[in-house]
């Protein structure tokens, strides 16, 4: 019998696909939501997973934030490799060497490859599908193949996605970026692929949108995760192999009597301690989850670095930091690259990162939280690491482990069921 073909990217080695691979990353899915939904027996299909598939509980790389562990996923590496350590950061060589805040959602910016790339040039058919746009170009870096989002499912042409008139193709109207029906968009056109054309192998990227605005077992995470459910199922029966994976978790990060976000708003403290702001030479704040789309978190996660003047003391900083109540830890630069396995060039000099229940910020001025109109449910920290790998098929020669990665669900499902 002859071995399946094979690839390797970024050191580890990879089995194309012999039959439909569906890898799923749900945005913001902690365990119990899966748990939840299945228990109220609104997601037949999921509980099912749970009783007879494979299951693990693994990390998610920290930041818990969207960009990192997707691109984790799809390249099968920590951002140590591939480079992308937060939606947002400092470079210090943009607006001419002066430094700028930045969006790290330019395929420049990735130091790696794709193993969706790699297994489009050994010949598998491949398929790209994001709920937002912001991650299209960075997971479909030179990848041969259909590649769009939900977002912009109606501005895609055969030339720059690979596909023509996704709309007709899924019967829905482009949903609302801050909808759940953005996340269905996903897995609707996912399974009118796969009943439509040979595709080997295919990434879903969700959005956390439901996640920020429903604890788990709550009636709006429910409905999502029953929604959820039906197109998982259809896939099933289409015969595909299911991993399904998440980005980060998620958990309430407000005051549960009065509702209101418990923020600890790092850059106004520095102002405060050095007597000057940025501009002034001041340290600078990054707060790695801003993105464009920040209505339903108001760009506040529990994860930050910080860019200290010269002459700091920076231990004394760190000690006066980690002694705030709702600060986790307060790691150098070394001690958070080594642990978090990130590049060193693109993180502060020091890493805060806060406890479960609360979130940092830059100013009080530069959040606008007019737009959430429920109680602050967000991530970032260590406290969010916790994400499910799932499998429709029995998994066996699994490298020893204690704990698997979210990005190892490539290796798994492509080598290991």
């Amino acid at each position: 019998m002859n071995q399946p073909a094979q690839i390797q990217v970024n050191g580890r080695q990879y089995r194309l696909p012999q039959q439909p691979t569906v890898i799923v990353c749900v945005d913001g899915c902690q365990f119990e939501y899966i748990e939840a939904a299945a228990a109220a027996g609104v997601a037949p299909y999921l509980k099912r997973l749970l009783a007879e598939g494979a299951v693990f509980k693994g990390d998610c790389v920290v930041p818990s934030f969207t960009n990192p562990n997707n691109l984790s996923i799809v390249t099968g590496a920590p951002p140590a490799v591939h480079g992308i350590c937060g939606n947002y950061f400092f470079d210090p060589d943009a607006d001419g060497g002066r430094g700028k805040e930045v969006l790290m959602n330019d395929p420049a910016y990735l130091r790696a490859d794709t193993v969706f790339a790699a297994a489009a040039d050994a010949g598998a058919s491949l398929a790209v599908i994001t709920a937002k746009d912001k991650l299209r170009k960075l997971l479909g870096y030179r990848m041969k193949g259909i590649c769009f989002s939900s977002e912009k499912a109606d501005q895609v042409t055969l030339e720059e996605n690979g596909i023509e008139d996704v709309l007709g193709l899924v019967g829905m109207p482009v949903p609302d970026v801050y909808s759940a029906e953005l996340s269905e968009f996903v897995f609707a056109a996912g399974v009118r692929l796969l009943e439509t054309r040979h595709i080997d192998l295919m990434y879903l990227s969700t959005t956390d949108y439901v996640q920020h605005k429903w604890a788990p077992g709550t009636e709006g995470a429910n409905a999502f995760y029953a929604m959820m459910d039906k197109y998982l199922a259809r896939m099933d029966e289409l015969g595909a192999v299911i991993g399904l994976t998440a980005d980060h978790g998620m958990n309430a990060k407000h005051d549960p009597k009065t509702g209101e976000p418990n923020v600890i708003y790092l850059q106004d403290l520095l102002d405060d301690w050095f007597g000057k702001g940025v501009e002034a030479g001041g340290a600078r704040v990054i707060l790695p989850i801003t993105d464009p789309y920040v209505v339903h978190h108001g760009a506040l996660g529990s994860y930050a670095t910080i860019y200290l003047p010269a002459n700091a003391d920076r231990d004394a900083i760190r000690s006066r930091l980690a002694a705030l109540p709702g600060i986790e830890v307060v790691l150098t630069n070394a001690e958070a690259c080594a642990r978090f396995e990130l590049p060193p060039d693109r993180v502060g000099d020091l890493v805060v990162v806060s406890d479960q229940s609360v979130v940092l910020g830059t100013s009080a001025s530069r959040h606008d939280l007019s737009g959430l109109t429920v109680p602050l449910r967000s991530h970032g920290g260590i406290s969010e690491q916790t994400v499910p790998l799932l499998f429709n098929r029995k998994t066996e020669g699994i490298p020893g482990k204690a704990r698997l990665r979210n990005f190892d669900i490539l290796d798994v499902a492509l080598n290991h069921v």
